[in-house]
């Protein structure tokens, strides 16, 4: 075989490796029909090389041309899942999950049905007041203030991942029947919230100290409950780590995860059968240029470990975005007896309230109570 055909064919075996590894073949084909004969010629031009040092440095370069594209990736990533515009939203995965029965599945649509009829009827009475509150990092942060008379009941209900006020009306009306104080806010580059990246929670849980801030400054009497939902739910973990007033009573997380970096790595294999390295490493360098904090850092299972104050946990068997075994990683981690949990079989992501309805509220007011 003549030698530039032999080298032609190692290329193009590598470069079918590195496509498969990265789920891409544009790549590594133009790599082998393009780039192959080119490197050859280049390095066999001054000097006769024998097979094996043609070989090992076609190795090195296409080391190198992997290296480039995980970086390449890794940006896109970054910028698809945590950038204020990114796709990360829409999403089908190939996550195997438990069949749910059909009377299970009527269930849930009936509950979102009655749900999204009892929020639109909660926001034609009650508009709202929009507030506003800058950080200490000079972000500005939008919310939604719904009073509700005299009562020193509060509660900040936040959205999920890249929602924004609405997305948390379901808890806000619910809290709202039972006389609460309600605020709902943007969460960062969320809505009318600034910032050109996602916090996943980890950001926003300043935010929502200077949100805390905002409401004891209104009614010092306040008894504060952070209640939220995805990544409302890692936002309220978060925010629990911290060293919060003595008005802050109680955490509800609902459908939670242990930290950015797990999620991610889920997603990613998930949603397009990859393993973590080396894109999420590549992608948590660019998180921490970019958006200011890491991926691993970013952990809601590190600060449940320092709650003190009484949480309740929330999760549905089927869901096929936050694993459901998270939910007992994070209320194992949680120190104390003043902890619960709630299980919902078969709800997928989010959806425990609207499998169990009326239950899902009366345990979570008795946990409050």
């Amino acid at each position: 075989m003549k030698r530039p055909i032999f080298v032609a064919i190692i290329g193009y075996i590598l470069g079918i490796i590195v496509g498969l590894y990265l789920h891409t073949s544009i790549v590594p084909f133009c790599i082998c029909i393009v780039a192959t004969p080119i490197i050859y010629k280049k390095i066999t031009k001054k000097k006769k090389l024998s097979i094996k040092k043609v070989i090992l440095i076609i190795i090195a370069i296409l080391a190198a041309l992997f290296v480039l594209i995980s970086l390449f990736a890794g940006n896109y990533l970054v910028n698809y899942s945590i950038g204020r515009s990114g796709d990360g939203g829409n999403r089908t995965v190939a996550l195997e999950i438990p069949e749910t029965a059909d009377d299970t599945e009527r269930t849930i649509a009936e509950g979102k049905i009655a749900q999204q009829e009892a929020n639109e009827a909660f926001l034609a009475e009650n508009p709202g007041q929009t507030v506003e509150i800058t950080t200490e990092d000079d972000i500005h942060c939008n919310g939604v203030y719904y009073p509700n008379g005299e009562s020193h009941d509060w509660v900040i209900a936040l959205h999920g991942y890249r929602g924004d006020h609405l997305g948390a009306t379901s808890l806000a009306q619910h809290y709202y029947t039972h006389n609460y104080q309600v605020l709902t806010p943007d969460l960062r580059a969320c809505g009318d919230t600034d910032g050109n990246y996602l916090g996943m929670g980890w950001l926003d849980r300043k935010d929502i100290l200077s949100w805390i801030n905002w409401i004891i400054a209104q009614d010092s009497d306040a008894r504060i409950v952070i209640h939220g939902i995805s990544m409302g739910a890692a936002t309220t973990m978060m925010t629990a780590g911290e060293d919060t007033p003595d008005q802050v009573v109680a955490f509800i997380e609902d459908c939670g995860y242990t930290s950015v970096w797990d999620i991610f790595s889920s997603e990613l294999k998930l949603r397009f059968g990859m393993p973590e390295f080396p894109l999420m490493y590549t992608a948590n360098l660019f998180a921490i240029a970019k958006a200011g904090y890491s991926f691993k850092e970013a952990s809601a299972l590190n600060q449940v470990k320092n709650c003190k104050k009484p949480m309740l946990f929330i999760h549905g068997t089927a869901d096929d975005f936050i694993p459901y075994e998270m939910m007992d990683t994070l209320y194992q981690a949680k120190p104390g007896d003043n902890k619960e949990k709630i299980t919902a079989p078969g709800a997928g992501h989010g959806e425990a309230m609207y499998l169990l309805g009326d239950e899902y509220w009366d345990d979570v007011f008795t946990f409050l109570e």
